[in-house]
């Protein structure tokens, strides 16, 4: 066995050249049986980004102790996901951790180690950027980790998240912030509501950056619409920023009809379109001024400036300091819309 040893270390060194290499095989085979677990040990750091070696081999230092079969099991790009699926599937924590590091992770292994159990698998394997992990694995992790800030820290650091996923963290976020400020600070429970419902619609808002898809945002309005959260004000938030697909599948939601129908009531050259859109879709009246400003403003831009979302803010901004307060905040639209949005609702509260 020495000799076979001392005959691996060069071999181990390098990548495997390619065709036959029956000796080199025969070594390595030698190696896993080896008493010493030392000298698999070595073999596996040796071998684990190693392309070359046999299938067999990876899969038995995989299957090994957890020092020998770790590294392996992390690096090795021989291990299929059908050997990933097995590793899982002996619902070794450790291993399953080493499987949620890997370079890449294909969907099939992200949904199999979200289903796992084991936060700390989940935590590693939502802060892998390598992780390829399918729309309803993240809904089902935030299904079932919803209080763990162990998975949820590693989610919102992660390069891209769909944007479903996002607002939902978002609105976590507030939440648990809205029960901290009742808690801790002299805050009555509707204070601390209102304060967090324009913090949760500003940061929603924030999510929807140029360049987004269309099914995307729709799916986004469908999420918002189904959990109560697609407010009128968030709605002019939105258009206000520029973004005209939101509000025009949001209204559309909230009417209950087509985006396309939405869509020519949104741009109709008269006054009816958008007013009877605003009133199948219950929107407040006063916010509808608001709204004709930033559709205009969208119809003008079309044609000169593109999807330019400050110009678009600038020029709301002083359309409406001109047409509807002269005595706001130049550089705060979201009191505005918190202002209109509030006096909406006056007259409901003396009913």
């Amino acid at each position: 066995m020495r000799k076979l040893r001392g005959k691996s270390g060069h071999i181990l060194q390098k990548r495997l050249p390619p065709g036959p290499n029956a000796l080199a095989e025969d070594i390595f085979r030698a190696l896993v049986k080896d008493a010493e677990v030392r000298v698999r040990k070595a073999l596996s750091e040796t071998l684990k980004e190693n392309p070359s070696i046999p299938a067999d081999v990876a899969r038995t230092l995989a299957s090994d102790v957890s020092e020998v079969a770790l590294p392996v099991i992390e690096f090795s790009s021989v291990l299929t996901d059908k050997d990933l699926l097995d590793i899982i599937g002996t619902n070794d924590p450790e291993r399953q951790v080493a499987v949620a590091k890997r370079a890449t992770v294909s969907p099939d292994i992200a949904d199999a180690l979200a289903e796992s159990g084991d936060e700390a698998v989940v935590s590693t394997l939502v802060g892998n950027d390598g992780a390829q992990i399918k729309d309803a694995t993240f809904a089902r992790v935030l299904d079932k980790y919803s209080g763990s800030d162990a998975v949820k820290t590693p989610l919102t650091k992660r390069e891209k998240l769909p944007l479903a996923v996002a607002e939902r963290l978002v609105t976590m976020v507030t939440e648990s912030l809205r029960d901290h400020l009742v808690t801790h600070h002299e805050l009555s429970p509707s204070m601390a509501t209102d304060l967090l419902l324009e913090s949760r619609e500003r940061a929603t808002v924030s999510l929807l950056t140029p360049g987004i898809n269309a099914p995307d945002v729709l799916s986004l309005v469908d999420q918002l619409h189904k959990n109560g959260r697609l407010s009128p004000t968030l709605i002019i938030r939105a258009l206000c920023m520029g973004d005209m697909t939101f509000f025009e599948a949001a209204l559309a939601k909230r009417a209950g009809i087509s985006v396309a129908n939405a869509w020519q009531l949104v741009h109709d050259k008269g006054q009816l379109g958008l007013t009877k859109l605003f009133d199948r879709a219950e929107m407040p009246a006063a916010l509808l001024h608001v709204a004709r400003i930033g559709t205009a403003i969208s119809e003008e831009m079309r044609l000169t400036s593109g999807d330019d979302r400050d110009l678009f803010r600038n020029v709301m901004i002083e359309r409406v300091l001109t047409q509807i307060d002269q005595d706001l905040d130049s550089d705060n639209l979201d009191y505005l819309i918190g202002k209109l949005g509030r006096k909406a609702l006056e007259p409901k509260r003396f009913q």
